[in-house]
């Protein structure tokens, strides 16, 4: 069987574009580009109301089981994938609906990553009193973000069926 292999570039679009190299593994995508990589998968392109529609824009590059157009890609050219994804309707109340995106997966660049502008966590940025002024492109940053805490997480000292004894808590119990 053989390995994918993802491209190495600095973002998504230039992943699908024009990748540097192609590896399967970290260490073979650093050799070819002389310096740190990481694996991401992001979402990249346009959003497809209807999956048949998404498939014709990306014809050659997914897997295509409809009927008269079926198409396998190689093993190793198996880095781009179609998603679901929910998008609300513009207008409060209306609803969702399924729509489709296409999701690259890749070996970023240390260039590349350097290039991202890192925006504070949006929990914090929606309480300041310009959070009404953010545009499309700054929310969509924002959105885009990986997770981070706020602060470390503590070690758990006391499991989830064990409780203190009222009497002295310095001692631990199974609690049944």
């Amino acid at each position: 069987m053989s390995a994918i292999l993802y491209p190495i570039a600095a973002n998504a679009e230039a992943a699908l574009a024009a990748p540097t190299g192609r590896a399967a593994r970290e260490r073979e995508a650093e050799n070819l580009v002389g310096e740190a990589v990481a694996f991401v998968r992001e979402f990249t392109g346009p959003v497809f109301k209807t999956q048949s529609a998404a498939l014709d824009a990306y014809a050659g590059r997914l897997d295509d089981e409809r009927e008269g157009r079926r198409r396998m890609i190689a093993p190793q050219d198996r880095y781009c994938e179609l998603k679901p994804i929910v998008e609300r309707g513009l207008i409060p109340f209306s609803g969702r609906h399924t729509a489709w995106r296409l999701s690259v997966a890749y070996w970023r660049t240390a260039s590349g990553m350097a290039h991202r502008p890192q925006m504070e966590q949006a929990r914090q940025a929606r309480r300041r009193a310009e959070a009404a002024a953010l545009d499309a492109k700054d929310l969509t940053l924002l959105a885009e973000q990986p997770l981070q805490p706020l602060y470390p997480q503590k070690a758990l000292d006391i499991g989830l069926f064990e409780t203190r004894l009222p009497e002295n808590p310095d001692i631990i119990v199974a609690d049944e």
